[in-house]
């Protein structure tokens, strides 16, 4: 093989032209991206060979990003900064998955996906299609978060070459199906279709009812003469004999060098990748490029070699190598299961070739792969990267892809990344960081609805366990008296659900529809202060259950007003025995706790705010300040109001919160690798009011956009530091009627609310003058026999208030045991 500038002097597609009458017509310049080679593969006679792909044709790893990168940027000004917020980017396996990823970075703070042929276990595919003229048809979508595709904000959708259209019409057919939305971009370095399919696009956004654009480096066409197959399998089959094709070495001669690869950061984007892993890789870049450059040593010339669908992080280390200086020449390429004809010759876009054993467990079982214009190249090293599910025996193998390097360099290195693998039960990634010493994680994925809870499964993964075939439930007054005995904690049962009345609903009805722009206003409040102040895409964490509404809320108001398909947890957090440890644990292994936003539904006197600072100091990363719809207590910064008024899911139990009981602590059910627990009361479906208290809210978002705007300006230069006032108020509470236990005076409405559904309440204590909001409590107190006393300069609209000697022998008017 000829090397180093001979390439330059004649068109690497000439070859293919003269001899089976095909002509490449376009752009200025496309003739520079682009050349020619042979296919073995009866469906499409030529391959259109990219020079600026990094799949067949190695070149300088700078280039190569660029082209992506400068696509992204052309994305960027067609969407515009609000549109490409929402954007979510997915590229095609295997010769894009790099491409994509780098038009992504181009893009900004887009998340992205690629399509794989590599199934994982456990991991349930979100969708699928079929590239009719490859080799290898079959492409899964398999993301971490169901969420990543159910956004409505723009898919951006990139191939190498946009040519017949087929694939991207697949695509998005199957995707419009599942997660509609309005717009599309598809993105490729070259548009080669013909006359013949300038119109589908177009046609088919009509029919989909949806906006489809095309971004491109370069456009042109590529005329193909009758029998132009037929002409094309004679020439591999003459030529066949005659490719390149090396035995392998005598032994295969190589080095492994140890990445110190972050922890948690997927190897690409087969399950996703988002703007908190990009972070933390760039940071590691610099890093892991020095450990490969010391590896290769005196090496001028090293080709860093991706594997198939891995091409994005070995492209990025030989850029931070590249731009280092360490080694003075750095090209790129990856392996690849496509089969081309090899043909020594300048004007052939495909030299030399490589062939060895499969080594990556593939679906479609063993075979040949491929490796192009590597051997006769020059090279002083290569560099393998490959992620650790296809570091295999195969590829040791004295006929495996070292050995066959081994024959063609001085040098060859082998960089093994960590694989990705989703979070899955009794499951352990490889690459997230252990949680103690030889302790790997064996946590289990979030559970989502309809199989746990009555929300939609993107709404929110319930970082719990289900506990609905255990018993948990036991009379009130026992609780009660269990409790204040010391006998029992309060999380280790469930109190029996309360049946609200038809007078308690239609209360719950009027309640809601009086505050629900009230409601969203305090929504959108909280969420913007959240987006302006502390991270542009959080990852919300409610806290289970009063918190889960209000996260669900959150989450609608991103999408709705800044079209942000923000990820939401519920996680379990009890008084006196801390925060879920192994949700929080789960938590850092799938995202960056930087981002993390703990939510909740309203503070009282602030002792969940408390007991969440007190956990997190274990677990560094996390912000320990938590953002609530209502702060009366003056316990937080992050607030929508700090107006005590009536949030309508506070009215209810289960039926307004998914269907989910409170959480449940015991030791007897909890183990050391579990999640607390909760119950699903599938049976209450009948009385669920969960999503309509949702819709209701959000129904009224637009109105109240210009006073969250108003809201906001004003909250971000107000001095909102905690004066923790409910506290100072319940203490004096406490105090005055002699309880003498903070923990029995339940301040605001929400507070006093729940004392009523599930406690046995000694007396209410209501703002004088209080009006609509206190309605409800004013039933509850009725039915349950619980004085109300109206008393002035209180600081919360009501307070629920427990008696500190409780005792099962006094009964009030209605027959209930009541405290004496």
């Amino acid at each position: 093989m000829t090397t180093r500038g001979e390439e330059n002097v004649v068109w690497s597609g000439s070859w293919v032209a003269e001899r089976l009458g095909v002509a490449l017509v376009g752009d200025e310049g496309l003739r520079e991206l682009l050349g020619l080679a042979l296919r073995r593969n009866p469906k499409r006679a030529h391959l259109l060979v990219s020079n600026v792909l990094g799949k067949h044709v190695p070149q300088r790893p700078a280039v190569v990003r660029q082209a992506g990168y400068d696509l992204g940027a052309r994305v960027r000004d067609l969407l515009g900064a609000d549109e490409c917020r929402r954007a979510v980017v997915l590229g095609y396996a295997e010769t894009a998955t790099g491409l994509g990823h780098s038009v992504a970075d181009g893009i900004g703070l887009a998340p992205y996906l690629h399509s794989t042929r590599r199934p994982v276990d456990g991991v349930t595919p979100a969708g699928g299609f079929e590239e009719s003229h490859s080799h290898a048809t079959s492409h899964l979508l398999l993301p971490e978060d169901p969420a990543l595709l159910s956004g409505t904000g723009p898919l951006v959708l990139v191939d190498d070459e946009f040519s017949t259209g087929n694939t991207v019409l697949n695509t998005i057919r199957d995707l419009h199906e599942r997660y509609p939305r309005d717009r599309y971009v598809v993105v490729a370095l070259v548009d080669m279709r013909s006359a013949a399919d300038l119109g589908r696009l177009d046609a088919f956004a009509k029919e989909i009812g949806a906006r489809v654009d095309l971004v491109a480096l370069a456009s042109g066409t590529v005329s193909l003469p009758d029998g132009v197959l037929e002409k094309g399998r004679a020439l591999v089959a003459h030529h066949e004999q005659a490719a390149w094709d090396t035995p392998s070495a005598a032994e295969p001669r190589h080095v492994r060098v140890g990445l110190d690869w972050p922890a948690g950061v997927p190897d690409g984007g087969r399950h996703g990748f988002g703007p908190a892993h990009r972070a933390a890789l760039e940071a590691a870049l610099p890093g892991m490029a020095a450990q490969v450059a010391d590896a290769v040593g005196e090496a001028r010339r090293v080709l860093v070699l991706g594997c198939e669908e891995l091409m994005y992080a070995p492209l990025r280390l030989a850029l931070a190598m590249e731009e280092a200086g360490a080694v003075p020449e750095v090209y790129y390429s990856t392996t690849t299961r496509s089969p081309v004809l090899a043909v020594d010759d300048p004007g052939y876009a495909i030299r030399t070739r490589l062939v060895f054993p499969a080594h990556d467990d593939p679906a479609d079982g063993p075979g040949e792969r491929y490796a192009y214009n590597v051997a006769g190249a020059g090279f002083d090293a290569v560099v393998a990267v490959v992620d650790s599910a296809a570091d295999t025996p195969e590829l040791h193998a004295p006929d495996g892809l070292l050995a066959r390097l081994a024959a063609h360099t001085g040098r060859v290195v082998l960089a093994v990344v960590p694989s990705y693998v989703p979070a899955l039960p009794g499951h352990a990634p490889e690459n997230h960081a252990p949680e103690g010493p030889e302790r790997p994680s064996m946590l289990p994925q979030p559970l989502r609805g309809p199989d746990f809870s009555s929300y939609a499964p993107e709404e929110v993964g319930w970082l719990l366990q289900d506990f609905s075939e255990v018993e948990l439930e036991a009379p009130t007054e026992e609780r009660e008296e269990a409790i204040q005995s010391g006998g029992a904690h309060y999380a280790e049962s469930l109190p029996v659900e309360y049946q609200p009345s038809e007078q308690y609903q239609q209360l719950f009805e009027t309640a809601l529809t009086a505050s629900a722009a009230r409601i969203a206003r305090a929504v959108g409040t909280v969420t913007d202060t959240v987006l302006a102040e502390r991270t542009p895409r959080p990852v919300l964490v409610s806290l289970a259950r009063a918190g889960t509404p209000v996260g669900v809320l959150m989450r609608r108001w991103a999408r709705h007003r800044h079209g942000l398909d923000l990820s939401h947890y519920a996680v379990s957090i009890v008084r006196g025995r801390g925060i879920d440890a192994n949700a929080l644990r789960w938590l850092a292994e799938n995202h960056d706790p930087a981002d993390v936003v703990f939510v909740d539904g309203w503070t009282g006197k602030g002792a969940i705010t408390r007991e969440l600072a007190e956990a997190l100091r274990d677990f560094p990363g996390f912000d320990p300040e938590i953002a609530v719809l209502a702060d009366p207590g003056g316990c937080v910064r992050t607030y929508g109001t700090r107006e005590d008024f009536l949030i309508p899911s506070a009215c209810l139990n289960s039926t307004v919160s998914g269907l989910i009981s409170r959480t449940v602590l015991r030791a007897d059910l909890v183990g050391p690798d579990d999640f607390h627990g909760a119950k699903f009361y599938r049976e209450l479906a009948g009385s669920d009011v969960s999503r309509h208290f949702l819709d209701t809210v959000a129904a009224r978002f637009d109105e109240v956009t210009s006073a969250v705007d108003a809201d906001v300006k004003e909250l971000l230069s107000a001095d909102r530091t905690p004066t923790w006032e409910g506290w100072g108020a319940v203490e004096r509470i406490s105090e005055d009627y002699g309880i003498h236990d903070v923990n029995l005076v339940k301040p605001g409405v929400g507070e006093t609310t729940r004392v009523l559904l599930r406690r046995v309440p000694w007396k209410i204590l209501a703002s004088r003058g209080a009006g609509a909001d206190l309605d409800h409590v004013r039933l509850l107190a009725e039915q349950r026999g619980v004085p109300v006393e109206e008393v002035d300069e209180l600081p919360y609209s009501c307070v629920g208030l427990i008696h500190p000697k409780y005792t099962r022998g006094a009964t009030g008017a209605d027959g209930r045991a009541v405290s004496q």
